[in-house]
């Protein structure tokens, strides 16, 4: 960890102007320009409080990188069918992939908490190279277990880098630009999502999942480029101070001589373990029961219940990504204007789950038109907006209430309890929607069986006593008389085309029934699922009320007044 001197310069960062590496007392490095290069690689904290385009910079490559990271995390999801097909996975073992990775990147963001000592810039810049990486190699799994290994390791990735994008979003942003700022962040996985969509949307008519997977990989390399030349972070003195505007600027440099940073962070764990804080981490985590859903389960519900190809289905989410990404970003804006959060929470909340509610019951409509579900995907993704942009700002606002310094740590229990709901909500979904195993594992084999077997089925259902008389007996057995009885009703070309048909009309017989009967319970399971989206949109509504924050707009003007006051104060005290 580097330790600013007293003059403010960083001994291994940045310059007081952040433009190049100075040593301790400031002097010019005795290294090489190689040397000084690769330093910079790796050592990449600010000594100073950049200027505005190089904050926007800086914000732009972390929302940038947030965006690709799903982009790598959501992409099997938009090809789950064919993944399934391609390995053989039953759904069970496919949602256990989803399971063991949430579970690992819950502990994954515990580690990521780490970043108030370690810093953050790396674990985002490293993250994304090795996430990209493993992406490139999915497509190349031998096997399902080597797949899911791979996927692990990437969830691993993604839980670290979960932390540490919205802690280096919070460095860079003062409270009274928070919700702005991170609405950008919050696009990351929902325009992760969208791009998701939309590339899948198309590309898959002439692409396979693994060209998908690799146009992903690639993306990520891309973007590690930029962020391995471009990211920067504050020094830890810098850091840990509470800015409420830009104004704070120079009193924060100020007082970051004066900061001890491993004195800031004693007993940063327990300061972090409070209702207001778990709790409303995991009141935010239950409200996006029904996003986890979207990403993980939209294409397999729309499949069974309303019978749409994966292209289609990723068409239609797009209204869902689209509206949430704009939603997120105007509700910032309107956020930092008013300077209040949970008034738009509160109604953002309530909206929810009067949509999502209007979206459970039609799961037992199954003649619902494709734009019914696109106006309810704009009011979805515009009401998730509306809550989770002034929750972000109002949750790291709670955090440096308690200490600025432990920022990390806070959104790490923030990670942690969202990867272990996730991984619930993924193990819960076979067991709630039980009519979703034989329909994914036996549904396109049954309709392949019965399309091939259609002649051999229409002989006999053209004479059902014939054949019910014929199943008693094992091929071989037939008594001479049924078998006359046979030749003269149906001929020896109908027995033919029904002996032929045997291999397809066993699998009808052995997946048939239980396809059927999940066909007609399955609309009616996703419909509970949905209710139980809806029961975690109701969870969130009451720790609204714990998040520090104003109700009233005019209270909030009267706080930021005041504190320009003291602040113009304590500015004139320093220079006299």
């Amino acid at each position: 960890m580097s330790v600013s001197s007293p003059t403010g310069d960083s001994p291994t960062g940045d310059s007081p102007t952040g433009d190049s590496p100075t040593g301790a007392a400031g002097r010019p490095p005795t290294s090489s320009p190689l040397q000084g290069a690769l330093v910079r690689l790796w050592r990449r904290d600010l000594a100073r409080y950049p200027d505005s385009a190089r904050r926007y910079a800086y914000l732009a490559i972390v929302v940038a990188t947030t965006v690709v990271l799903y982009y790598l995390l959501y992409v099997q999801y938009a090809v789950a069918t064919s993944i399934m097909a391609h390995y053989g996975m039953t759904f069970a073992f496919f949602i256990s992939i989803s399971v063991v990775g949430n579970a690992v990147g819950a502990f994954a963001s515990l580690v990521a908490g780490l970043a108030d000592r370690w810093g953050r810039a790396n674990m985002v810049v490293y993250g994304l190279l090795l996430a990209g990486v493993v992406v490139l190699v999915l497509p190349h799994s031998p096997n399902k277990a080597t797949y899911l290994a791979l996927f692990t390791a990437l969830s691993f990735v993604e839980g670290i880098v979960l932390v540490a994008t919205p802690a280096l979003i919070r460095d860079f942003s003062p409270q009274l630009g928070r919700a702005t700022a991170m609405g950008y962040w919050t696009m990351g996985p929902v325009v992760g999502s969208l791009v998701v969509t939309t590339v899948t949307s198309h590309t898959l008519g002439s692409s396979t999942w693994q060209d998908e997977l690799t146009y992903a990989g690639i993306t990520a390399l891309a973007v590690f480029v930029v962020a391995l030349f471009g990211l920067r972070e504050l020094s830890p003195r810098l850091r840990d101070q509470i800015m409420v505007s830009l104004r704070d600027r120079a009193l924060v440099e100020a007082r970051a001589r004066g900061i001890d940073p491993e004195h800031a962070l004693k007993g940063h764990w327990r300061q972090m373990l409070r209702p207001d804080i778990v709790g409303s981490a995991f009141a935010v985590s239950v409200y996006l029961l029904l996003y986890y859903a979207a990403v993980g389960n939209f294409v397999i519900y729309f499949s069974a219940t309303f019978g749409y190809s994966e292209q289609r289905t990723n068409g239609l989410a797009n209204w869902y990504w689209a509206a949430n990404a704009i939603a997120l970003v105007v509700t910032g804006l309107v956020s930092d204007a008013l300077k209040v959060r949970k008034p738009l929470m509160l109604f953002g909340a309530l909206a929810s789950i009067a949509v999502t509610a209007t979206f459970a019951m039609l799961a037992t409509h199954p003649h619902t038109g494709y734009y019914t579900f696109a106006w309810l995907f704009v009011g979805i993704g515009v009401f998730g907006g509306l809550t989770y942009a002034p929750w972000m700002a109002a949750f790291t606002e709670t955090v440096e209430k308690h200490n600025p310094a432990a920022t990390a740590t806070g959104l790490a229990v923030w990670g942690w309890l969202l990867r272990l709901v996730v991984a619930a909500s993924a193990a819960c979904i076979p067991a709630v929607v039980t009519s979703v195993t034989p329909l994914v594992d036996h549904s396109a084999e049954v309709k392949a069986a019965q399309a091939q077997a259609a002649p051999a089925l229409a002989v006999m259902r053209a004479h059902p006593e014939l054949f019910a008389e014929l199943a008693k007996y094992p091929p071989g057995s037939v008594p001479p008389a049924v078998r006359t009885r046979a030749l003269q009703e149906v001929g020896a070309g109908g027995l033919a085309t029904v002996q032929k048909a045997q291999p397809q009309l066993a699998t009808l017989k052995k997946h048939g029934p239980a396809v059927q009967k999940a066909a007609a319970d399955g609309p009616k399971q996703w419909r509970t699922w949905w209710w139980v989206c809806v029961a975690g949109q109701a969870v969130f509504l009451p720790f609204v009320f714990i998040v520090t924050g104003r109700w009233s707009p005019r209270r909030a003007r009267e706080d930021a007044e005041a504190h320009d006051k003291a602040l113009t104060a304590e500015l004139s005290a320093l220079e006299t």
